[in-house]
């Protein structure tokens, strides 16, 4: 009977789409990529479920702002933007992304994994506690 009900419980995190906190870094008008761990913040549940990032060339050099955001704010300021991402002088980029520290420096592109062994953090955390929580309910 335990196994039914954590299995149950499990199944139903799963498919509710329960609420997760992404991590991103924040900073404002740096004139160094600020992707270091002392600018990591946790953004607010359901409310920033997105990371920003704004590059801005200027006559002094390279400003970076970065931020937590809402999937509606962001990718409506990143379209408002887009005519003005040119690389140039006064050049403003705006980038939104939805994983943990996606606002961070580019990583190099890596081979994408196979689709059978592919599993995000959030999966292999239940899956973990599933594992260790079997033996109990076999007892």
């Amino acid at each position: 009977m335990r196994l039914f009900i954590v299995s149950t419980l499990l199944l139903l995190s799963f498919s509710s789409g329960l609420a997760l906190q992404i991590q991103c870094y924040q900073c404002e008008e740096m004139t160094h990529d600020c992707s270091t761990p002392e600018f990591i913040v946790n953004c607010t549940v359901n409310v920033q479920d997105m990371c920003q990032k704004e590059v801005l060339v200027m006559g002094d050099g390279i400003h970076y702002r970065k931020l937590c955001a809402s999937s509606g704010a962001c990718l409506i300021a990143s379209s408002g933007y887009q005519q003005f991402c040119t690389g140039k002088l006064n050049s403003v980029c705006i980038t939104c992304c939805n994983t943990p520290l996606c606002n961070g420096l580019r990583q190099k592109k890596r081979p994408q994994p196979s689709a059978a062994v592919t599993l995000n953090t959030s999966h292999l955390n239940v899956f973990s506690l599933y594992i260790l929580l079997l033996p109990s309910t076999l007892c």
